[in-house]
């Protein structure tokens, strides 16, 4: 079959969700999606959102992955009947292993699985998902699509960290970045809109959803990141503080009596735009309270915009040049009031925001906000287009090598 007509399964599965998207290769069209949400809880439920014909939700009491795949599976087979050719799956983390999206074989599910040492809140879902499926599709090829892979091509004095070189040799801590189907997607996207080369484009983009980060891009490769070691680290999130005081965990100890892991808990789950709002890790909900005069929404809203834009200016000491500014993601595509913001903090690059163009998201302007300095620019991504184009190269690249 020509990887064109592909029709691939995408499995995105999370520790409390699996998301999956159904694609056809060529076209990138949609032919179907869901999600199954609160997993293993008693509000565990199933949810179809494509074809719009078919949309309903199941409440599934206590069902788990195996139950969320088996629903997914059943749809497609049987109420839709479509025959899946390949199944992607997003992995969070690839490690120094996996550079590109590799076809699965028992040594690379072995490998996913030895990295959950790295990504321990998401690398074992992934390997779950993976088992599930290779069980429910017996003999289809499956392809893993890492998120750190866009970035194997950050330099090294980047992605090492200033700690006693022993940690890296035996336990490979460094910096690895995340996000990267989106900024790979992103890339190819911005190159096709200012129609140059990818491989001539300079420029940095912003990742803005419940998980945020931003990226230089320098002739095509990822050169700097603002996520590291985990999905943790930089810009401040919907509920993850981004960067600390290292000696935050030790002082929070001393002054509560809290465990490490507790403390890393706080810090993933309880902080960023809900641990200052108090209201919301949504920054829909923050802009609403900010509305209301509420002044820790309006707080959390300064430090998030603040860190950003402070971010999108350490990402250019990696570039000679900066063709453009992309911003992407629930809040990067939506938020007028941030894109705003973030731009009118960096007035050094002479950026000028549009009002208009930016009220209506660049829809009129081939994603353009801004009117001079440094163009702007707003890009819906496609991961799971980004999968799908992934799983038919791979897929290809081996026919021509078998």
């Amino acid at each position: 079959m020509a990887s064109e007509s592909l029709k691939v399964l995408i499995i995105n599965s999370g520790s409390s969700s699996l998301k999956f998207s159904f694609l056809e290769a060529g076209a990138g069209t949609v032919l179907a999606a869901g999600i199954a949400e609160r997993l293993n809880t008693d509000e565990a439920a199933f949810k179809i959102t494509a074809p719009a014909d078919s949309r309903r939700e199941e409440c599934i009491p206590r069902g788990g992955h195996r139950k969320a795949v088996q629903m997914a599976v059943g749809f497609l087979t049987q109420d839709i009947k479509f025959n899946v050719d390949a199944i992607g799956h997003r992995v969070v983390h690839g490690g120094e292993w996996f550079r590109s999206a590799v076809r699965i074989d028992q040594d690379v599910l072995d490998k996913i699985d030895a990295l959950s040492s790295l990504a321990p809140l998401h690398n074992p879902h992934s390997a779950e998902g993976i088992r599930l499926t290779l069980e429910f599709y017996p003999g289809r090829p499956q392809v893993a699509v890492f998120d750190t892979a866009f970035h194997h091509t950050l330099p090294s004095e980047v992605f090492y960290y200033a700690i006693p070189y022993e940690f890296y040799e035996k336990y490979r801590i460094r910096r690895y970045g995340f996000h990267g189907t989106s900024y790979q997607f992103i890339t190819q996207e911005i190159a096709r809109r200012l129609n140059r080369p990818a491989k001539e484009l300079q420029f940095v983009a912003a990742h803005l959803g419940n998980g945020c980060s931003a990226t230089a891009v320098r002739n095509g490769e990822s050169v700097d990141t603002t996520m590291g070691l985990t999905p943790l680290e930089g810009l401040v999130m919907g509920t993850r503080s981004g960067d600390v005081d290292p000696t935050l965990h030790q002082t929070l100890q001393r002054l509560t009596g809290a465990r490490l892991a507790e403390i890393t808990d706080w810090l993933t789950k309880k902080s960023g735009l809900l641990g200052l709002s108090g209201v919301t890790h949504d920054m829909r909900g923050i802009l609403e309270a900010m509305e209301r005069n509420n002044l820790r929404a309006k707080l959390a809203f300064d430090v998030f915009c603040f860190r950003l834009a402070r971010a999108l200016m350490a990402l250019t000491a990696s570039l000679d040049r900066v063709d453009a500014l992309v911003f992407t993601g629930g809040i990067g595509e939506n938020s007028v009031p941030v894109r705003a913001d973030v731009l009118g903090r960096l007035k050094i690059l002479g950026c000028q925001v549009d009002p208009a163009l930016n009220a209506e998201h660049g829809k009129s302007s081939g994603g353009r906000i801004t009117r001079a300095g440094v163009p702007a620019y707003v890009i819906p991504t496609n991961e799971e287009l980004m999968i799908t184009r992934e799983v038919a190269r791979v897929l290809g690249k081996d026919q021509e090598t078998g």
